[in-house]
């Protein structure tokens, strides 16, 4: 079974003014699509073809002969992700559980949102910032091009894109503020909070 493009949880213009209808256009419908196509082809005919995304990623990390099918897999799966991590009119703060390890693991809300912001600002060039739980203890991660938690011990339950195809039509070389707006306006909690359900459950 080939893997096909995940449809967005929302309409292309469900996040302006805060992402564009243009730039959703642009990175799930070329960007993501690519990734999809480019894995499609590459483990056709192979020992992979009929494995998940997750195996995928955990069969070729740290393999350099197959870092293409490592690099489209993991994109496929970390934009998936991202998708989810973001909704109409979010922003704001957790609730329940996930609201209160916030505050005992970072000490409060606004640490953890400074901490969040500096992995995604400071994260050199492209890849992503990441809110994952690693041996029971919340953290705020980073990673390159297409590295995810998923082969780290870590289970992931939020992540900002910061590649730049992901802000650049509408913020253009301002991260910061892409990272701020996320935060502010696009950060889906509900989706962060069943991720640490089901993880801690």
């Amino acid at each position: 079974m080939a893997f096909e493009l995940p449809n967005l949880p929302y309409d292309q213009n469900a996040l302006e003014p805060h992402i564009s209808a243009n730039t959703l256009s642009f990175h799930h419908g070329k960007h993501h699509q690519g990734y999809v196509n480019n894995l499609n082809n590459l483990i056709k005919g192979t020992d992979l073809e009929n494995k998940s995304l997750e195996e995928i990623i955990k069969a070729t990390a740290g393999d350099p002969s197959k870092v293409a099918i490592f690099n489209n897999a993991a994109q496929v799966w970390n934009h998936t992700f991202y998708w989810h991590s973001m909704k109409p009119n979010g922003g704001g703060q957790p609730t329940g559980a996930l609201a209160e390890k916030i505050k005992a693991d970072f000490g409060s809300f606004e640490a953890f949102k400074e901490q969040f912001k500096a992995a995604g600002v400071g994260q050199f060039g492209s890849g992503w910032a990441w809110l994952v739980l690693e041996n029971g203890t919340l953290k705020v991660t980073k990673t390159l091009n297409a590295e995810n938690p998923l082969h780290q011990n870590q289970i992931p339950l939020l992540t900002m894109d910061v590649w730049e195809h992901a802000y650049y039509l509408d913020y253009q070389n301002r991260r910061p503020d892409y990272a701020q707006t996320f935060l502010d306006h696009l950060v889906n909690w509900d989706f962060a909070a069943a991720n640490f359900a089901k993880a801690t459950a």
